[in-house]
């Protein structure tokens, strides 16, 4: 697996918490989206790990895409 696969056309609005770690999925092959679930095994993708700076609304890539991972930044609009 090259590519990763688009999980949907969107990003999701994720409530973090400051302080907390979170395993963005990179892979698309998730069924807990747009965390990891342990579906990249099958590839050669990892999940991003990440930990989030303050408690807020984030708004993770869905189409694993982004430039600013896990943040979308709009790349979706363009497939």
């Amino acid at each position: 697996m090259t590519e990763p696969k688009i999980a949907r056309k969107a990003p999701y609005a994720v409530a973090l918490e400051a302080g907390k770690k979170y395993a963005w999925c990179r892979c698309g092959l998730s069924r807990k989206q747009p965390f990891c679930d342990g579906s990249h095994k099958e590839t050669d993708m990892k999940p991003l790990v990440f930990v989030a700076e303050k408690s807020e609304t984030a708004y993770l890539c869905g189409c694993k895409r982004t430039n600013n991972a896990p943040f979308c930044d709009g790349t979706h609009k363009t497939l």
